[in-house]
């Protein structure tokens, strides 16, 4: 009788199913953002997104957890540019500013980083901000959003410290620096009086110079 000869086992292609979930993941956050911003957070349901991002709702939950999740991951692409596991202190810009030797360069660096993140966060964070009064699940997301941003802030300030060039204490241009960066400063100069990213940028740069630098001239 002949032996039969045994297949070999089927190897799993993790490659493709890895990138196949990183293309659900991109068309689930593409999907809500689309809904969030047309309809409010509250009113959006996982059944939406995943029809509209042609995934099965098991899909979304298995990759983001709850439709709060959505939103957090929302924001985190908004802010990176990308949704690469890479930590935000990794990434070339915030390179850029431990780098500069001159607190001013520093802070114009940062500017112009934030006037080209803020028109894909700001309107994922006013979201939150919004959607906090009627749910508790974006609550808890614009907070964290805003406890992130402190945790930065802390981080930038106490690099700026180390120049030896602030006016103020570090405590100060934390808090400073918290404030220029919240979301309804670029809510009040873009989006309602019509500033071009670019405008609100030096804005930016100039307003944070003049209230933490010692006085250069």
């Amino acid at each position: 009788m002949g032996s039969v000869k045994s297949q070999p086992p089927r190897r799993y292609d993790s490659t493709r199913r890895r990138q196949q979930a990183l293309q659900n993941r991109g068309a689930v956050l593409a999907a809500a953002r689309k809904r969030f911003l047309a309809h409010g957070y509250a009113a959006t349901t996982i059944a939406e997104i995943a029809k509209d991002a042609g995934v099965s709702v098991e899909t979304v939950y298995k990759a983001f957890a709850t439709k709060a999740g959505v939103l957090k991951a929302l924001f985190d692409v908004s802010v990176a540019g990308d949704d690469e596991p890479i930590p935000m202190v990794q990434r070339d810009v915030i390179q850029n500013v431990l780098n500069a030797p001159e607190a001013a360069a520093k802070i114009e660096i940062y500017a112009k980083h934030l006037a080209s993140t803020m028109p894909r966060s700001a309107p994922v964070q006013l979201l939150a901000r919004d959607g906090a009064a009627s749910s508790q699940d974006a609550a808890t997301v614009w907070k964290q959003i805003r406890s992130e941003t402190l945790t930065a802030m802390t981080m930038f300030a106490s690099d700026l410290a180390g120049t030896g060039q602030l006016r103020v204490s570090a405590r100060q241009a934390r808090d400073v620096l918290w404030t220029y960066h919240a979301p309804e400063l670029y809510e009040l100069l873009v989006l309602e009086r019509g500033w071009s990213a670019a405008r609100y940028g030096k804005f930016i740069a100039d307003a944070l110079i003049d209230a933490l630098l010692e006085n250069r001239h």
